[in-house]
């Protein structure tokens, strides 16, 4: 049911001071290569954190960016900003140089934690940004946590600390929209957002336990393993299982026969790594007892791979920055592939035209959905902000189809559903039926504009063998099962598809490139 919150509400309480309140205390929380902490391990730890941040005069509603790789370092900052009334805001530590200055400059973080591998690089941008734009370019102050001396003052600082009596609407944690063209916008969400989607989907659908242990394929700074790896395990009293390194097949393998985890978080990108690596007959995945898939969308022939391979429920579902988490998902013993299942309850999902009228079911329109997971908007975007959010609705951009169950499939974004000789075509479609052939590995489709101004599908296809008639054979392969329209006019073999910050595939750059941009 939906979370209602008291007056005062801070979730570094909700997630980790109640558990030590409760007399768990000593239960583990965090573990990874290099050992385990408790929860009393990590408060602690966050507390140490949290006063060296008051140190740096880090105030109350101020951006602290974490850039850290997954450990308990990453857990601890982002705690302590919390327990200080400040707001987090988690970067991609690889980020690239002009990324950098992008997030110094939309942010205005006060102060960047950030390790040694990475600091140079931060520092670089930071320095340069201030000679070109003042003191207020960059942030304040830069610490670096496994640096000596930052370590000297941290193992000298209170182990206490008292979490600031935050009003449950304040800014908890900005998220960053997954957009596929240009820098990515800032949804600001509340700490009331974060335990409302705890209490509706983690305790709800998914039913985390405190005999769990959680890892996760995407990492800690992406809001989906922000929740499903960090604050949903921490709920529960369960145990996260984290590595900063790239997760490959091979290491994600590896990590999963470490540390035995029952819930693993997923995506589709990996999921068909991990499917064309021929590695996971040889693995002990028995450990498993569920698996969630979000971020992209996943294909029902790649769902039916991962059923033959694995045998574990695999849960698609569908959720926002803007909602923050999860709000449509299939279920544990009730999965169909190809759809992303019904509405979490306590959300209210509907399918609209463009005027915002329902749409009857088996017709594809406009995604809707309310609840009280809702972001307060889009930091220094107005006139975005309007657009997407509509009294208590938030309009996402997806297109879906629900059918009479109130089961939901995904079509695609509305930029990138195809209008194809006067009908609509998902590229979503396309793709799937791709994957069905044997030669396909990934497949991206998208629309490209001819000579004439008329919109063609156009595929990218990442493939096992690359033999010169392969595009036809996957034209014809497509027009076989599909309607002929939908079969894509070009198809380009291509050893590797573009990404989005967040991993996704840019279907903008590809766009660029099917129209020779």
């Amino acid at each position: 049911m939906p979370f209602e919150p008291p007056d005062t509400f801070n979730i570094a309480d909700y997630f980790l001071g109640d558990r030590i309140a409760e007399g768990r205390g000593d239960r583990r929380a965090v573990v990874t290569s290099k050992g385990e902490l408790t929860y009393r391990d990590v408060e602690e730890l966050a507390n140490r954190f949290g006063n060296l941040l008051l140190r740096s005069g880090v105030r109350p509603e101020e951006r602290v960016l974490i850039a850290l790789p997954d450990g308990p370092e990453f857990v601890a900052a982002l705690f302590a900003t919390l327990k200080i009334g400040a707001v987090v805001v988690m970067l991609n530590p690889h980020i690239k140089p002009d990324e950098i200055d992008y997030f110094f400059r939309y942010t205005r973080g006060a102060v960047l934690l950030v390790d040694s591998e990475r600091a140079p690089f931060f520092r670089s941008v930071a320095a340069a940004a201030r000679e070109r734009d003042g003191d207020f370019a960059s942030p304040r102050e830069i610490l670096v946590v496994d640096g000596e001396a930052f370590v000297e003052r941290l193992d000298a600082a209170s182990p206490e600390l008292t979490t600031f009596p935050s009003h449950p609407d304040d800014a908890a944690i900005w998220l960053f929209s997954g957009g596929t063209t240009g820098y990515p916008k800032a949804v600001v969400q509340t700490h009331a957002s974060f335990a409302n989607t705890t209490e509706c989907y983690a305790r709800g659908v998914i039913g985390y336990r405190e005999d769990d242990v959680t890892l996760s394929v995407p990492k800690l700074f992406f809001g989906y393993a922000t929740g499903s790896n960090l604050f949903f395990p921490f709920a529960a009293g369960a145990t996260t299982a984290l590595f900063g390194e790239r997760c490959t097949p091979d290491a994600l393998l590896d990590a999963i026969e470490r540390f035995r985890p029952t819930i693993l978080i997923n995506v589709p990108t990996m999921i068909n790594q991990l499917l064309a690596s021929g590695a996971l007959a040889d693995r002990d995945l028995s450990s498993l007892r569920l698996a969630t898939s979000a971020g992209e969308a996943l294909p029902a022939e790649l769902h039916r791979k991962w059923d033959e391979a694995v045998g574990v429920d695999l849960l698609d579902g569908l959720g926002t920055a803007e909602m923050w988490h999860i709000f449509l998902s299939n279920r544990p013993g009730d999965v169909r592939p190809g759809t992303l299942g019904k509405a979490v309850p306590g959300f209210d999902v509907r399918v609209r035209d463009d005027d915002g009228v329902d749409l009857p079911d088996g017709e594809i329109g406009w995604l809707w959905v309310r609840g009280k997971s809702r972001a307060l908007g889009y930091w220094q975007r107005a006139a975005r902000t309007a657009e997407a959010f509509r009294g208590e609705w938030y309009v996402s951009g997806d297109m879906v189809v629900r059918d009479a169950d109130g089961v939901f499939r995904y079509c695609g974004r509305g930029d990138d559903m195809l209008k194809v000789k006067g009908k609509w075509l998902s590229p979503k479609e396309v793709e799937n039926c791709l994957l069905e052939h044997e030669s396909v590995v990934e497949a991206a489709v998208v629309g490209a504009r001819d000579g004439e101004g008329l919109v063609r599908p156009v595929a990218w296809v990442i493939a096992r063998d690359a033999q010169d008639a392969l595009p036809g054979i996957l034209r014809d392969h497509v027009a076989s099962r599909l309607s002929s329209y939908k079969a894509p006019g070009e198809v380009h073999v291509v050893n590797d598809l573009p990404r989005t910050h967040l991993g996704k595939i840019d279907r903008g750059a590809l766009r660029a490139r099917s129209e020779g941009g």
